[in-house]
């Protein structure tokens, strides 16, 4: 299963991005040490890990330290190695989305809005949707993002990178 892992740091001079390797992390401690490593005094650290257009996972460190996770869904764990181990220790499920939500508008690309079903339903959004609320991403939004149907985990991704004002850097890491 193919991934890509973006590491996004906020420090004094703004925010970085870097591209992380995950391979070999025996363990989610490895991976948090591997983020930590990109900017050791960075007051936040993100990963971004999208793997196979299908599943997205958020890490999130707050000065280096209180490791939280969000994943799309807890399949990502059944798939593959990297899914178990970024995942697969996840237990609470995410609910919260709000089930009048049924439809809504969404823009095709040519300037048209069709109505598509607003979540897939077969997603199973595990661990903290609300880690990033204080940034701006309340979890409803997360959530919503994260579980539309025909959103890709990139989509996502340039979503949240946009709130937080470094979609340049992230994208920038797509071109390489």
């Amino acid at each position: 299963m193919s991934y890509f892992a973006a590491a996004v740091v906020r420090e004094k001079g703004g925010w970085t991005a870097a591209e992380l390797s995950l391979r070999g992390a025996a363990d989610l401690d490895e991976v948090a040490e591997r983020l930590r490593d990109v900017a050791p005094d960075a007051d936040l650290s993100l990963l971004f890990v999208e793997a196979d257009d299908t599943y997205l996972v958020i890490l999130r460190l707050d000065e280096g330290e209180d490791l939280r996770v969000f994943g799309s869904d807890s399949a990502y764990a059944e798939e593959s190695r990297l899914g178990a181990l970024l995942v697969g220790d996840l237990k609470t499920s995410v609910t919260g989305l709000d089930d009048t939500e049924e439809a809504r508008p969404v823009a095709t690309g040519d300037g048209e809005e069709n109505e598509q079903p607003a979540v897939d339903p077969e997603a199973d959004p595990v661990g903290e949707a609300d880690l990033l609320t204080d940034l701006g991403i309340p979890a409803q939004r997360l959530l919503s993002l994260s579980a539309h149907e025909g959103m890709m985990p990139a989509d996502v991704t340039a979503e949240i990178c946009q709130v937080l004002g470094c979609v340049d850097e992230v994208e920038e890491l797509r071109e390489v």
